[in-house]
């Protein structure tokens, strides 16, 4: 294992084998339309051949490449293309969400992002507004982290992220989670409330693979976060003319096929009404759905 800086000043950690991986897509991305034999790639780029076989034969059964029967030649394949879709889609609707979070950026003088699940990643796709979130910053998408990016999409895109290896070790609180999940579906929104060392998990998970954080961190982490849905509030907990400590809200955006595309937050990170939190998810929500529509998306029919 390498150790790399990556931009939150934080060192990640790099696996030799998938750098080598990485190396051999990159190649042929580098010269596509060409076909390149396994001695011609294993030769440029410095790798033993058997290695270099082994790469070629996974990413070609995995759709990623091809191998040409006649001059036995390795090129870029179709999956490629859906991968590639599937991204610029996701940076093309980003521009889409910019328009509709910058009013409410100003209208609530408050930062606004959207992101979206990229790979097995969360991606900030854009921000707007006062503060300081950076576009392009990654955390893992694993419990406690990412329940609004599967909370509104199909029940077995839910089943699938609680399924994951949890980030940190977490409690579930199987009859609170689908209440949360009801709710925010009937609601088109969620409002979650942290603590200031809550809100903190996401800078030190930001970018960070749960498995290597050093185990101290893990246990810290733990007793911020011990059930997922349980920072999320609902219907019953709030009161109109009551203040309520709120981080942030969120609403989805949908594809052409009615599967969740992207969040779009609003933070608050204050206390407010009831009623203004209605007042300020209403608004998000009505922005999400003008993203979806602008998009060519649809709402699910649930």
């Amino acid at each position: 294992m390498s150790k790399v800086a990556i931009g939150d000043g934080t060192v990640a950690r790099r696996s030799a084998p998938t750098v080598r991986v990485l190396r051999v897509l990159d190649f042929l991305v580098a010269n596509r339309g060409s076909r390149y034999g396994l001695s011609e790639i294993a030769r440029e780029l410095g790798l033993a051949k058997p290695t270099c076989l082994g790469i070629l034969t996974e990413l070609t059964a995995a759709g990623y490449l091809i191998r040409d029967p006649r001059t036995r030649g390795y090129g870029l394949g179709p999956a490629l293309i859906g991968a590639g879709r599937a991204a610029q889609e996701n940076f093309a609707v980003s521009a889409l969400a910019r328009a509709e979070l910058e009013p409410l950026s100003v209208r609530y003088r408050t930062t606004c992002t959207a992101s979206a699940v990229v790979g097995d990643k969360i991606v900030v796709l854009d921000a707007t507004g006062p503060g300081r979130v950076q576009v392009g910053a990654t955390y893992p998408f694993a419990p406690p982290v990412g329940l609004m990016y599967v909370l509104w999409d199909t029940d077995a895109a839910l089943d699938a992220w609680l399924r994951t290896p949890a980030a940190v070790p977490l409690e579930q609180d199987e009859r609170r989670l689908r209440t949360v999940v009801a709710e925010c579906r009937e609601r088109g929104y969620l409002i979650e409330s942290t603590s200031a060392a809550g809100r903190r998990l996401y800078s030190l998970l930001a970018g960070a693979a749960g498995a290597e954080m050093p185990a101290e961190l893990r246990e810290l982490v733990a007793e911020l976060v011990t059930s997922l849905g349980e920072r999320v509030y609902l219907g019953s907990d709030l009161r109109p003319r009551k203040e309520h400590p709120v981080s942030l809200l969120a609403a989805p955006t949908y594809d052409e096929r009615g599967r969740q595309s992207m969040v779009l937050t609003m933070y608050v990170g204050r206390a407010v009404t009831g009623a203004e939190i209605e007042r300020r998810g209403t608004a998000l929500a009505a922005a999400a759905a003008a993203v979806t529509a602008a998009a060519g998306g649809r709402p699910p029919l649930r």
